[in-house]
């Protein structure tokens, strides 16, 4: 399904700080589905139990791919402590999916898993949105027409919006 084009300059209705997690998976055997398709299959359901639950931290999230091999999610998180209490709660489906990938691939070739946490401060961060579809951070927070003190990638830099 198409999401609607907003025509013209947009930027995130976002203030305050937040967490950019990056995760994702690699296929570097093809030929071992056995290995890869477990783990391209348990991201799925931890979005949607995070979806489920506003107070878990999750804002939301964005999927990428670079080619079939590589997929991953640009995760939004309100802080750190939800991202990490979230990876460690046993009666949550991370933590389950971590331990089956170890005991399943470990150090095995076949698949790679990344993931990349950046923790950024209020006034740190900037977007612009043209001619987009609501996407990223503008799409879990809203938007705004990049006008006046939004105009500027040094005005919204500065959280003077």
């Amino acid at each position: 399904m198409a999401r609607q084009i907003n025509t013209g300059s947009f930027t995130a209705d976002f203030q305050g700080p937040l967490v950019v997690f990056v995760i994702g998976m690699r296929i570097n055997q093809l030929w071992r589905i056995d290995k890869w398709l477990p783990v391209a299959r348990a991201m799925g359901p931890m979005i949607a139990e995070l979806a489920a639950n506003p107070d878990s931290g999750f804002l939301g999230c964005e999927q990428l791919s670079q080619g079939f091999r590589t997929q991953m999610l640009v995760q939004y998180w309100r802080d750190f402590d939800s991202l990490e209490s979230y990876a460690r709660a046993r009666e949550q489906k991370h933590l389950p999916a971590w331990a089956a990938f170890n005991l399943k691939v470990g150090n095995h070739p076949s698949v790679g898993i990344f993931h990349e946490t950046y923790c950024v401060e209020a006034a740190s961060y900037e977007t612009i949105y043209g001619n987009m579809p609501n996407w990223g951070l503008g799409r879990i927070a809203g938007i705004v027409p990049a006008t006046g003190r939004h105009k500027s990638a040094r005005l919204r830099m500065k959280g003077e919006v």
